[in-house]
């Protein structure tokens, strides 16, 4: 749709220009910093940062039912960097031109209403926020598109020298950034350091095959993150894990998308996703807090963070009732099918409590739950609800099983709607669910298949059969008529099918 053919009120609006004033803003000593380089922690202090617009006067002009309509129009614009999450530009980075922002099909990723058969094990309503549909088969790629496109303004800025961009991962934030970067060859590198062992072979192929330098190295997430940060702080690269606050900005399109979806009205919204290291969380919440303060919706829904048992220092911290007596304790982690979430000191822990306080504060009573789940409980929601229509990987499973868990401890209402976060594709973790299926999970795991959820192929060979057709030698005549009448037979017998009458 053309830019003449919207209403004559709306057109001013479609197109953004560039207005923000952006800084850094330290959480713990509120120091304000430029964002003429990247910073990742504050230079003063040493906390972690989150991104200010001090120029919210172009937000504030505007009230929210205007906004709504300049989002919902912005859905029929055909201009590429507004297709994707930077839709709700002015809610994100307005200091990025448009020419710089990198599209590459992410966001706007469907919500899928879960089966009747789902809505019955959930306890309540429930939609699965499809995110293993973007690019690079996770929710990481709304983070990237943020961060690369920024990074991409400072490469033009300085001249084009080459930018090298590294990240810790287990799996899912290298392949987004490796995929993000290469778009960018010539004016950015990427390298990726990966927990060795800890990745399926299916994420490792991805940073790979999108040329990145990938280094293994032994430990665990947080010890590849330590790495990085070291790198960070000593060398000239610039940092992609979450630690980067405009990957922050990007993710929390996640709730800017949710609000326009279900037109804006979210007060009886769970969104439900895995802690993990603990930036989407905070972005969702720092996302539907933006929208409310400019009145875009007009009450916000829950939260509910979720963590495996083998990983959840987040829930042990908010363990303790009392703000007063609360102590945060990274933990030691233990092996979990829910690789992206096996983070035992998430980087974004202070940003987290910030946020807590603020959207409770903001709703006017408690609206930001977490709960913790088994590896069996993971594994047993990820192949149901597989077996339910749905493509959720391991931390879909996750998120499936900490709403159970939140309408079990009565945090969600039978009569609320679930959104549950599926963070990445199911075949990104095709080998957890192949041990599933076929029963062959280390112990470590704490994972036993439910027989009724196993599943495994069955090969056919009739005993009658003595011919069968091989590659380059197929079957004809009478042994061809042979191999389909016993053939049919087995498998009908197997199917317990019923022959059509005369």
């Amino acid at each position: 749709m053309k830019i003449d053919q919207f209403p004559e009120k709306i057109r001013p609006y479609l197109i953004p220009e560039p207005n923000g004033h952006m800084v850094y803003v330290c959480l713990n000593c509120e120091a304000e910093f430029p964002i003429d380089k990247l910073l990742y922690t504050c230079p003063a202090c040493g906390s972690v940062l989150m991104l200010h617009n001090q120029n919210s006067g172009p937000i504030e002009a505007i009230n929210g039912p205007l906004w709504r309509e300049i989002f919902d129009y912005r859905r029929m614009l055909n201009q590429n960097a507004l297709k994707g999450i930077f839709r709700y530009y002015e809610f994100m980075a307005p200091v990025i031109p448009l020419d710089h922002i990198l599209y590459l099909g992410e966001g706007h990723t469907p919500l899928v209403r879960a089966n009747p058969r789902m809505q019955e094990r959930a306890g309540a309503e429930v939609y699965f926020k499809v995110d293993g549909l973007n690019p690079s088969a996770s929710f990481k790629d709304r983070g990237m598109a943020c961060a690369l496109s920024y990074i991409h303004t400072l490469a033009r800025k300085g001249g084009g020298k080459e930018i090298l961009a590294i990240c810790a991962s287990t799996g899912d934030t290298s392949a987004a950034a490796a995929l993000y970067a290469s778009y960018l060859q010539g004016l950015i590198k990427s390298a990726v350091l990966l927990p060795q062992g800890k990745v399926t072979p299916q994420q490792l192929s991805q940073p790979l095959g999108s040329g990145a330098v990938v280094l293994e190295i032994p430990g665990v997430f947080d010890d590849c993150m330590k790495v990085v940060e070291a790198l960070a702080e000593n060398y000239h690269v610039a940092l992609l894990n979450s630690k980067n606050s405009w990957r922050i900005l990007g993710q929390e399109s996640f709730s800017f998308e949710v609000a326009q979806d279900f037109d804006y009205e979210v007060g009886d919204k769970a969104i439900t996703l895995p802690i993990g290291n603990a930036g989407n969380i905070t972005a969702v919440m720092s996302g539907f807090l933006k929208f409310l303060r400019a009145g875009i919706i007009d009450q916000l829904p829950k939260i509910i963070g979720v963590q495996s048992a083998h990983a959840d220092p987040v829930y042990r911290y908010y363990l303790e009732q009392d703000p007063e007596k609360r102590h945060f304790e990274p933990i030691m982690v233990k092996p979990s099918v829910a690789q992206a979430a096996m983070i035992g000191n998430p980087v974004s822990m202070p940003r987290v409590i910030k946020l807590v306080e603020a959207y409770n504060q903001a709703a006017g009573g408690q609206r930001v739950f977490v709960v913790h789940v088994s590896e069996q409980e993971i594994m047993d929601a990820m192949i149901f609800v597989n077996q339910n229509g749905n493509i959720a990987c391991t931390q879909g499973g996750e998120s499936f099983a900490g709403f159970q868990q939140a309408v079990n401890n009565g945090y969600v209402g039978t009569d609320e709607i679930g959104v549950l976060d599926s963070t990445a594709h199911v075949l990104k973790f095709a080998p957890f669910q192949d041990m599933y299926l076929t029963d062959r999970f280390d112990p470590q795991f704490d994972v036993v298949p439910k027989p009724e959820l196993k599943n495994a192929p069955l090969l056919v060979k009739p005993p009658r059969l003595k011919t069968y057709p091989q590659a380059g030698k197929p079957l004809s005549g009478t042994d061809m008529n042979g191999y389909l009448d016993e053939m049919t037979s087995e498998i009908a017998n197997i199917l317990k099918l019923k022959k059509k009458s005369p």
